[in-house]
């Protein structure tokens, strides 16, 4: 069969792979560079070039099955690296990293605070409560997670201090947002992820190199002659033959089926009119947020003491609520020893010294709520259909690892099992 996957990001890619054994596929991409969210920007300093990730940055050997076998069979090599978490609240001064005991009292006063121990023992209360109602499957999961921390008393510096923040880097959602998140799928994304551990937790990585080694590897297997860069696809129409992707430049063609591993707004965009009522339903139940992604020096942005400076830095003195702020340290990440700290911020661009902006990006991210987990639950009654198969992160926890499975589900309803 003659399949187009429209979409270059690890679905597209993936699928792409793996149907590609058995059928013609075509890989249309509408930048012109493959990876979407797979997004490593290469800056020199000092004379040495360094490839700092922006976009997919760590995966783990526990919760990233499908990739992690991706990356074996491209032959490419991963690093281990920390997963460290900080948050600066100067309005309460207040900071700490909690990777280690020393690292969680870098703000030696902490030690002395009430409220620091309070926090830390409705952490740990928190994630005992969280284990036990995922084993039981309580009722309480269908909570919203602020009706949750409000009935179970959780204390408002565990909230927010520590949860919140926690939840908004993971899913680059924004603290406003976090109190609305469905607990069933917040409490079992942590349990799956070793969060509501304090010791037993998955070991994180990152591509050595940069994640783009990966796409580098995928198109050295490949090749490139059924790949379309920079294509502005406008519409997609569908009949009983199969369907036709119609572009800009007025140029037409046709394909048994066709696989789109876009976004579900852009996918829903380009099937316009010709869109079935259940996929107006389900696609336009998924909402998304745009996050502005700033590369820089500024180590203004982590914690005053370096000793709390993390992986992951939630900065709560931000004016923006409504989206996720926090800095990256990309050194840590990525076990880089450069002369100066590459940083990734989001959604803080105003608080970074303009000189030390090395590049702007925007990516989009899916809302979760109880809407998007409702049309989870409805893939089954448009994928398959009509031709059209719909793959990508949204359709589980928004990460690679999830754009991954979905591909890989698409592969096995062609019989290519993975």
């Amino acid at each position: 069969m003659r399949i187009a996957v429209i979409g270059g990001g690890i679905s597209g890619m993936l699928s792409w792979y793996l149907l590609q054994q058995e059928h013609e596929v075509t890989l249309f991409e509408a930048n012109d560079y493959l990876g979407g969210h797979t997004a490593t920007i290469d800056v020199e300093v000092a004379g040495v070039t360094y490839a700092i990730d922006t976009g997919f940055i760590v995966f783990n050997n526990w919760t990233y099955p499908v990739f992690n076998k991706f990356i074996a069979d491209l032959a490419v090599e991963k690093l281990d690296t920390e997963m460290s978490f900080s948050v600066k609240n100067s309005q309460q001064d207040l900071e700490y990293n909690g990777n280690t005991f020393a690292s969680l009292f870098a703000q030696k006063r902490n030690i002395l605070r009430p409220s620091f121990w309070r926090m830390l023992a409705d952490i740990v209360r928190f994630n005992k409560l969280g284990k036990q109602l995922v084993a039981a499957e309580h009722p309480d999961l269908d909570l919203k997670l602020g009706e949750f921390l409000r009935k179970y008393k959780f204390g408002n510096g565990m909230r927010d201090n520590y949860l919140l923040p926690m939840g908004a880097a993971i899913w680059s959602a924004g603290l406003t947002e976090m109190p609305s998140f469905p607990v069933r799928f917040f409490l079992r994304f942590f349990n799956n992820h070793g969060l509501l551990n304090i010791a037993d937790r998955p070991q994180w990585a990152v591509i050595k190199g940069g994640s783009k080694r990966y796409v580098d590897a995928l198109l050295n297997k490949l090749g490139t002659a059924n790949l379309r860069l920079s294509q502005n696809i406008l519409s997609v129409s569908r009949d009983e033959q199969g369907v036709t992707l119609h572009f800009a430049n007025g140029e037409s063609e046709q394909f048994d089926k066709v696989i789109f591993a876009c976004h579900s707004d852009q996918a829903l965009a380009l099937l316009g009119h010709n869109a079935t009522a259940d996929e107006q339903s389900v696609l336009g139940a998924i909402a998304y947020q745009q996050n502005e992604v700033v590369l820089h020096t500024d180590t203004g942005l982590l914690p005053k003491r370096r000793a709390a400076w993390a992986s992951w830095n939630y900065n709560l003195d931000a004016t923006e609520r409504s989206r996720a702020t926090l800095t990256y340290n990309m050194n840590i990440l990525q076990r880089l020893d450069a002369p100066v700290t590459f940083c990734v911020t989001l959604n803080n661009t105003a608080a970074i010294t303009k000189e030390k902006i090395l590049g702007t990006y925007q990516y989009a991210h899916p809302v979760y709520n109880m809407m998007t987990m409702a049309a989870q639950q409805k893939r089954s009654v448009i994928n398959g259909h009509n031709h059209t198969y719909f793959c990508g992160a949204y359709w589980y926890n928004g990460f690679h690892e999830d754009g991954a499975r979905s591909a890989v589900d698409i592969a096995a309803m062609f019989g290519i099992n993975y």
